[in-house]
């Protein structure tokens, strides 16, 4: 099992779904968690989980989209803990579901900033934190199996998890010299709660899913969480770039 003890992670959208379950697997191999949430409630009640499994956590509420929260959130991790070692900008929403001639503007807009525009600030802030504290580091985006093909009704989505994967290449790039590696998880279809209430509006969809899935079956939150850890430890020391998906066998097809 990978040891992160004496590290510390920042998860942003660590209130729920995937984020709430990497918050806590990343405090169960070791490390302080920062617990960053636009909902502080939901971000005290994953902190809360952490602590009752013997883990360490605070809560810090942020709007991954406002460049001044995201600063003060890695401030927050450097004061609370001394350092940042590793962070899984993870924060992210669906969008409607429309094909492309009928997206709306404002909600284009709102993908894009909230999915793409915020991972921008969390890179620039963590690596400035991690530079001052003499370089090295674990920085994992969430993307998605979607960043790495082409879906339907999602142009929005599938547009920001793309623009994911690239910021994610030149990250790498520019600052694995200095020992900060830069990686992206592409999750598939994942059972969370966000996508329980789409599927709760297209009882359809479901179907839908599990037909385009090798492994006949959605992933759980855990499962996204356990891979996080994994590139950020170091037993993945030579991975960095790379756009891991973790689908079932999704794109594979």
């Amino acid at each position: 099992m990978a040891t992160l003890s004496g590290k510390t992670a920042i998860v942003t959208g660590a209130g729920s779904g995937i984020g709430r379950q990497s918050a806590q697997a990343l405090a169960c191999a070791g490390a302080n968690v920062v617990v960053a949430d636009l909902d502080a409630e939901a971000g005290k009640t994953t902190a809360a989980l952490i602590e009752a499994g013997g883990g360490h956590a605070s809560v810090v509420r942020t709007d991954v989209t406002d460049a001044a929260d995201v600063e003060a959130m890695v401030a927050h991790a450097v004061a609370t803990y001394g350092r940042l070692d590793l962070a899984h900008n993870n924060a992210g929403i669906l969008g409607g579901s429309a094909v492309l001639t009928e997206v709306d503007d404002d909600d284009w807009r709102r993908v894009i900033e909230v999915n793409l525009t915020s991972v921008y600030l969390c890179l620039k802030h963590e690596i400035r934190a991690m530079l001052a504290a003499g370089g090295g580091g674990s920085i994992v985006n969430t993307a998605s199996y979607s960043g790495l093909v082409g879906l339907p009704f999602a142009s929005a989505y599938v547009a920001s998890k793309h623009g994911v994967v690239g910021l994610t290449k030149a990250a790498a790039v520019e600052y694995g010299r200095k020992g900060i590696r830069v990686n992206a998880v592409c999750p598939g279809t994942v059972r969370t709660a966000m996508m329980e209430e789409r599927i709760a509006e297209n009882p359809k969809m479901e179907k839908a899913l599990l037909d385009v899935s090798p492994m006949r079956r959605l992933a759980e939150a855990a499962e996204i969480g356990d891979a996080v850890v994994w590139l950020c430890s170091d037993a993945a020391s030579f991975v960095n770039g790379h756009a891991l998906p973790v689908d079932g066998g999704a794109t594979i097809q």
